[in-house]
């Protein structure tokens, strides 16, 4: 970490190189001064510098970003902070600061040179990788839990798995410049040894194979991958309640509120003697008045999905099974099952022309529709910002879906106009940012 040989010029060097890459700015020359005292105070230059190096951590400086400030020589600085914490989630490398020097980062020309730049370094698919990771949910599915006896396949392995395939199948459309919105459109996904008996296709000759979805699986994009169904999914059976929720909140960004307190949210129990489908049982929340009006917005899109099970698995059939007790000493019996006929029909309130009955149906509607076109910009318009947006920022999401639009859903270019749209903004709209990244 020391650049020369020990001397007093080197000691200001030494403060002044490691000072800029602390602070992510140069250091004002009281600062230098101070530096350079501390670390002369130890005859020993190596423990001078172990000195400096603690008090630079140790500061307000190096523990907080700096996101404005009226010191002119700094603001270039800024700028290359805000560009390298939100393309590669860290601070800016040399050629950043060099560029920050030049004055480069004072102008559009400049900045998108710079984003594009920082593009193509490998740090910045980590960095999309941890923001699919929070869109998506990957939380959900890393921590869920499935009634063995039903559903053996779903593993540990086969849930990281499948945060695999998504983050692959992300990566391909961005970094190929694919039209984003094929996420909900792709009759491909990414499968492994874990996947493909729930895939029910033949294992790979390789760790995350591609494999074109067959008509007859229904599946497309996004929503027909094991991730998303079975991340919205309970223990023991499929959830229509959580995948509408999914749906509606991830891809339409329209946010629906909490049960009314004190509502009962425990549907009837199954029994043999009245055997029921998830759609049968979930009949009152469409006449419990207290429930319907939100219900009526999740249920049906779920209820288009119902011909998939909780890890992803297709099935023809809603089978149930009832395992009966056993007395001491017995020998317990095998489950009685009973197979139900699936209503796999669904619709998206507020979409014309919605009717579905497949991930492959539903990701089609999705992918023509404005709002969902919309919330993909606000989505990453929210891990970029920090924060959900608000009505001042309409002016700055308007203008940055007209460039996605523009460009084809070309999700880079979505990176650079956003960039670009904070740093100068010109259409009334300003995009603040908080000082990291939150999960939304």
């Amino acid at each position: 970490m020391i650049p020369c040989k020990p001397s007093a010029a080197c000691r200001a060097r030494f403060v002044r190189e490691f000072g800029l890459k602390a602070f992510r700015r140069p250091l004002d020359p009281e600062e230098q001064k101070r530096y350079e005292t501390l670390m002369s105070h130890d005859a020993d230059f190596v423990r001078g510098a172990q000195l400096v190096a603690e008090a630079m951590l140790q500061s307000p400086n190096f523990l907080f970003r700096l996101d404005d400030t009226s010191h002119t020589k700094w603001k270039p600085y800024l700028t290359a902070s805000r560009l390298s914490y939100s393309i590669w989630d860290t601070m800016p490398d040399a050629e950043l600061f060099a560029a920050a020097a030049r004055g480069d980062l004072s102008t559009r020309q400049g900045v998108e040179k710079a984003a594009r730049r920082m593009l193509d370094h490998p740090q910045t698919r980590r960095a999309l990788d941890d923001f699919v990771g929070q869109w998506l949910r990957f939380d959900r599915i890393l921590t869920a839990s499935r009634d063995r006896r039903k559903f053996p396949l779903f593993t540990r392995e086969a849930a990281l798995a499948m945060t695999a395939e998504a983050s692959m199948f992300v990566a391909d459309l961005v970094w190929n410049d694919r039209n984003f919105m094929d996420l909900f459109t792709a009759r491909y996904g990414y499968v492994n040894a874990d996947l493909a008996p729930i895939y029910k296709v033949p294992p790979p000759t390789k760790e995350f194979e591609r494999i074109v979805f067959t008509p007859e699986s229904e599946r497309a994009g996004v929503l027909g991958q094991t991730l998303f169904l079975a991340s919205t999914a309970k223990p023991e059976d499929s959830s229509p309640t959580a995948r509408g929720l999914f749906v509606r909140e991830q891809f339409l960004c329209q946010h629906v509120p909490d049960p009314p307190a004190g509502v009962n949210t425990n549907l009837p129990p199954v029994t043999e003697a009245k055997p029921q489908t998830n759609r049968d049982r979930m009949s009152e929340h469409a006449t419990n008045p207290s429930c319907a009006t939100c219900h009526k917005l999740i249920d049906p899109i779920g209820f288009g999905l119902e011909k998939f099970d909780a890890v992803g698995a297709k099935r023809e059939k809603f089978t149930l099974q009832f395992f009966s007790g056993r007395e001491k000493g017995e020998r317990r019996s095998p489950p009685k099952t009973v197979d139900l006929d699936i209503d796999g029909k669904g619709y998206v309130t507020g979409i014309s022309d919605s009717q579905f009955s497949s991930p492959a149906e539903l990701g089609a509607v999705l992918a023509k529709s404005a709002q969902c076109q919309e919330c993909m910009v606000k989505q990453y318009f929210r891990y970029i910002a920090g924060r959900l947006e608000t009505p001042a920022d309409r002016p700055a999401i308007r203008k940055l879906l007209d460039d996605f639009q523009r460009s084809q859903f070309r999700f880079k270019e979505l990176i650079v106009s956003l960039l670009l749209e904070r740093e100068f903004p010109d259409r009334g709209g300003t995009v603040h940012v908080a000082s990291d990244h939150q999960p939304h």
